[in-house]
């Protein structure tokens, strides 16, 4: 099977971590099984999607490592979507009701009251088209329903009707349809709900797997019979588990703190929150994975819990320094550059692995290159001076350090910490950091002796 996949975001605020999980695992199943991965822009709200909104998306997924094989927007759709609602209503498959939603909400609470499911009793049906023209002279415009198959001969007489498929992530399911209110796919207004023009989309761009969150699958035996009225057969559906914050909270795009953009900007590596977005929640031990396409050998939609997946920001700065701590010289020499360091493969080789981010190299840079403030205990004074007194001519390279210190505790008799930790804290002004086999050579000889003056 031809594998097609796509991502459907509504342009209504940025991405959140929650938001990634769907994007990388259709990513990462298209990329799997060489497939395409289509970006589908849910627009069709014309008060809240923003243009701006669309390309911070666009740009989110980027910075991921998603790269879309094709992108469409809902918006610049609609005549389809008029077309195949016209042929459903001369079919009498969609129809129209007058009810306002307090009316709606009215009769779901005396159906509750009454102790009846607040299924919607298709009371629009029964409207003579006289009935029809006297509420729209009233000003109602109506909504549209889509009449589910689950009755023989009499829509009002429902039966039970069950629609299964075989979940990829959560095995076989079942929904019955005389379950349901008969879902509206067109507002008051004319615009479409989600479900008419994603439907019709799904079948016109090939869409072969839906892999979404576990919160659609009360939607999915609806969606599976209105693919069969349009005469299509249904996408094979994976509905995965979703990602709570780490006190179990829904996420939402109010999580400012969990957009990708934020976590962007505190100078996380994408693969990191890849790794931690798509992992957590699974069978497969949370570590950092360096690629996409390693990530994507990983991906098996069968380990997904079935149980929240608490996703803690905490968790991303261990991954990402792991990330960070393999990465060459190569890798992030043009990152170092933009920071304003100067520094080279000897610098990013003594520091990397007491950095978390890629730009904690700033930080060690302006420890090289000074002003440092050197911290010398009234202890150490004279020790540091000696040390000054007995530092080794250049060349320097990583024997220096132990050569020089081993001078020094042959001068002094000191020893370990007594000997070590004086030299660190009077260079770096810090009591702890890089190598200093490694980070001494960097630093080089005249800022050390000037420190130790």
């Amino acid at each position: 099977m031809s594998v097609t996949v796509r991502f459907a975001p509504s342009p209504t605020g940025y991405l959140h971590i929650g938001n990634a999980r769907p994007a990388l695992m259709n990513w990462l199943f298209a990329l799997k099984n060489g497939g395409k991965f289509v970006l589908r822009y849910d627009d069709t709200d014309r008060e809240r999607s923003r243009a701006e909104y669309a390309d911070a998306i666009a740009e989110d997924l980027a910075w991921l490592g998603i790269h879309p094989h094709r992108v469409e927007r809902q918006s610049q759709r609609i005549a389809i979507y008029d077309a195949a609602a016209e042929k459903l209503k001369a079919r009498g498959l969609i129809y129209p009701c007058y009810e306002t939603p307090d009316e709606l909400e009215r009769r779901r609470r005396r159906a509750r009251a009454l102790g009846r499911p607040p299924v919607y009793d298709r009371a629009g049906l029964k409207l003579t088209d006289e009935q029809q023209a006297t509420l729209e002279a009233e000003g109602r415009k109506p909504h549209w329903r889509f009449l589910l198959p689950n009755f023989t001969d009499d829509p009002f007489r429902t039966e039970r009707t069950e629609v299964h498929w075989d979940d990829l992530c959560r095995g076989p399911q079942t929904v019955d349809l005389a379950s349901l209110s008969d879902p509206v796919l067109i507002r008051a207004d004319g615009s479409y709900l989600y479900t008419f023009p994603s439907i019709l989309d799904d079948i016109d761009m090939g869409v072969s797997h839906v892999i979404r969150g576990e919160d659609h699958i009360a939607n999915t035996g609806v969606q599976i019979a209105i693919f069969r009225a349009l005469g299509a057969e249904p996408p094979i559906f994976a509905h995965h588990n979703l990602l709570t914050t780490a006190d179990g909270e829904g996420l939402s795009k109010r999580s400012g703190a969990l957009s990708l953009r934020a976590l962007r900007d505190d100078g996380l590596e994408p693969m990191a929150v890849a790794s931690l977005a798509v992992l957590t929640g699974t069978s497969h031990a949370i570590e950092p994975i360096a690629t996409m396409e390693e990530l994507a050998v990983t991906l098996d939609l069968a380990s997904v819990s079935k149980s929240a997946a608490k996703f803690d920001p905490a968790d991303l700065r261990p991954l990402n320094a792991k990330l960070v701590h393999a990465m060459s010289y190569e890798e992030v020499a043009e990152r170092l550059k933009e920071l304003g360091t100067e520094g080279n493969a000897a610098f990013w080789g003594a520091i990397r692995e007491n950095c978390e981010t890629v730009s904690d190299a700033l930080g060690w840079w302006k420890v090289v290159t000074g002003p440092a403030k050197p911290k010398v205990d009234d202890e150490d004074r004279e020790f540091v001076a000696l040390a000054g007194d007995c530092l080794p001519d250049e060349p320097w390279s990583e024997e220096t350090w132990s050569e020089w210190t081993k001078l020094l505790k042959e001068k002094t008799g000191r020893k370990g910490r007594g000997l070590f930790m004086p030299l660190r804290k009077a260079i770096t002004g810090l009591d702890h950091g890089p190598d200093m086999k490694r980070f001494l050579p960097v630093i080089g000889r005249r800022n050390t002796l000037d420190r130790l003056s």
